[in-house]
């Protein structure tokens, strides 16, 4: 496995790298539509978008882009990796439909990295559950749930 960053669609303008080897490259890049539909042309099988700048630790700072990556992408493997800083952040890539997240930074900073790789692993869990949960659409307004049926009405 190959892992390199490409965060500009210049660099696909050129013949940087061929994909034809026995390698599998794993290309760090922006949430880019046009980009990674380079990448997958040109052979990769994986797509990993940051969520936010490496190291930053901001979440996912792009929410719009990155559901429109997994809706134009629904088979391609998707990594969010970089930025995560907190296991929220990854509990909330798995949730958008994300097949993994990539943690370093934020492990390794971490007061105690036991106990946050730990923490990650439950928000991962968390995530994935979520999604496989099907959750209710969000909605602008207020929609209750309580059954009316069965209720007294007074007047």
């Amino acid at each position: 496995m190959i892992r390199f960053s490409l965060t500009s669609s210049d660099w696909l303008k050129q013949p940087v790298f061929s994909v034809k080897t026995a390698s599998r490259f794993f290309p760090y890049t922006t949430e880019d539509l046009v980009v990674a539909e380079r990448l997958l042309a040109a052979g990769c099988e994986v797509l990993m978008p940051w969520g936010a700048p490496i190291g930053s630790g901001k979440g996912l700072n792009n929410i719009f882009g990155l559901r429109a990556l997994r809706a134009h992408f629904p088979d391609v493997p998707l990594v969010v990796d970089a930025g995560i800083g907190v296991p929220s952040h990854a509990a909330q890539a798995l949730e958008l439909g994300y097949d993994a997240v990539l943690i370093n930074t934020a492990v390794a900073k971490a007061g105690d990295p036991a106990v946050m790789a730990r923490a990650f692993r439950l928000a991962v869990e968390a995530g994935v559950l979520a999604r496989v949960a099907d959750p209710m659409e969000e909605r602008d307004m207020a929609v209750p749930s309580t059954p009316v049926a069965g209720k007294a009405m007074l007047a």
